[in-house]
C-alpha cells in the first residue's frame, strides 16, 4: 500500500497525484492520510473549544477532494482516506509502518528557515522504513529518466533498487550519479600526492559493481552512468535538471543526526526541483 499525506495545499495535491500515478503502476492501493492537529488551538487558560470540529470538517473536506482527484486520475485504483488525530509528521511516520511508499508535497521554505522551522519531509524522510518521496508543487514536463545516488557504502542499495523498479515501472533511463572529491591535501598530508586516473578508473568501478548487482534482474532498464569529480549534492541536484525522480539513500540518522551532520539527502531535498525519494539504508 502507498500512503499520501495531505493537508489542503497545492503541493499536498501534486502529492496525491504522484501517489495515484506510482499505485496504478505498482498495482498497489492508495491510502490517503489528512493528520488532525488540536495541540495548536488547546494551548491557552480559554482553549477555543469549537475549532476542533472545524478542523475535523475541513479534514473531510481535503480528503474528498483527495479522493476525487485520485479517482479522476486513475479511476482502477483502489483508494481510502482516513482521518488520524495528532501532529503531521508524527502520523505519517506510524501510518508508514508496513507502507511501499510514503508520499507527501513538499513547501520550499529556504536553507534557513528549514533549518530553524523543520518540516514535516525533513521530521519523516530517512526515519521510516519505506521510500518516502517528497513531490513539489510545480508540475515539470517528464524527461524520461531516473536518477540515482550512489557511493562506495553497501547502504546505497536499498536506494539502487527502488530506482531499478522506478525505472523500469516508467519505461526510463536510469542515470546512476557517482561524485568523488580527493581530500584537501591541507589536511591530509600523508596520504601523498595521487594518480587522478587511477582514482578515476576505482571511481568508475565503483559505479559498475553496484550497478552489477542490479542488472541482471532488470535487462529492459538502460544505465547511464556519470562518474565525475565534484559535491554530491551540486552533482545530483544538476542531473535532477533532467530527472522525473531523484533517488538517494540515507543512514537513517533522523532529523538531529541530519541537521548536525549534514547529508546528501537533507542538501537535495533543499536544492532540488524534482520529486526526491529517500530510501533509508
Amino acid at each position: 500500500m502507498i500512503i499520501a499525506g495531505v493537508d489542503g495545499s497545492v503541493t499536498s495535491r501534486a502529492a496525491v497525484e504522484w501517489a495515484a500515478n506510482d499505485a496504478f503502476r505498482m498495482r498497489v492501493p492508495l491510502r490517503i492520510v489528512h493528520a488532525v492537529d488540536r495541540s495548536p488551538y488547546q494551548i491557552g487558560k480559554y482553549p477555543n473549544v469549537a475549532l476542533p470540529d472545524v478542523l475535523l470538517r475541513e479534514g473531510s473536506r481535503i480528503l474528498c477532494e483527495a479522493e476525487a482527484l485520485v479517482r479522476e486520475r486513475q479511476p482502477t485504483v483502489e483508494v481510502t482516506a482516513q482521518d488520524v488525530e495528532g501532529a503531521p509528521a508524527a502520523v505519517l511516520r506510524e501510518q508508514a509502518e508496513g507502507a511501499a511508499e510514503l508520499v507527501i508535497g513538499s513547501r520550499k521554505l529556504g536553507r534557513f528557515a528549514s533549518a530553524l522551522l523543520g518540516s514535516v519531509s525533513m521530521h519523516v524522510a530517512g526515519r521510516v522504513r519505506c521510500p518516502v518521496v517528497v513531490v513539489p508543487g510545480e508540475h515539470r514536463p517528464l524527461h524520461g529518466e531516473v536518477v540515482v545516488g550512489v557511493d562506495d557504502s553497501a547502504e546505497c542499495e536499498p536506494a539502487l533498487a527502488y530506482a531499478f523498479e522506478q525505472a523500469k515501472l516508467r519505461g526510463s533511463a536510469l542515470r546512476v550519479v557517482h561524485a568523488w572529491q580527493l581530500p584537501v591535501h591541507a589536511f591530509a598530508p600523508e596520504l601523498g600526492s595521487y594518480d587522478t586516473d587511477e582514482v578515476r578508473a576505482a571511481q568508475h568501478q565503483v559505479v559498475r559493481d553496484r550497478v552489477a548487482i542490479f542488472s541482471n534482474d532488470y535487462p529492459e532498464v538502460k544505465v547511464l552512468e556519470d562518474v565525475h569529480s565534484a559535491d554530491p549534492v551540486d552533482a545530483l541536484t544538476d542531473a535532477s535538471e533532467r530527472a522525473d525522480l531523484l533517488v538517494v539513500g540515507s543512514h537513517g540518522r533522523g532529523a538531529l543526526g541530519s541537521t548536525l551532520l549534514g547529508s546528501v539527502s537533507r542538501g537535495v531535498l533543499y536544492d532540488t526541483q524534482c520529486p526526491v525519494a529517500v530510501v533509508r539504508g
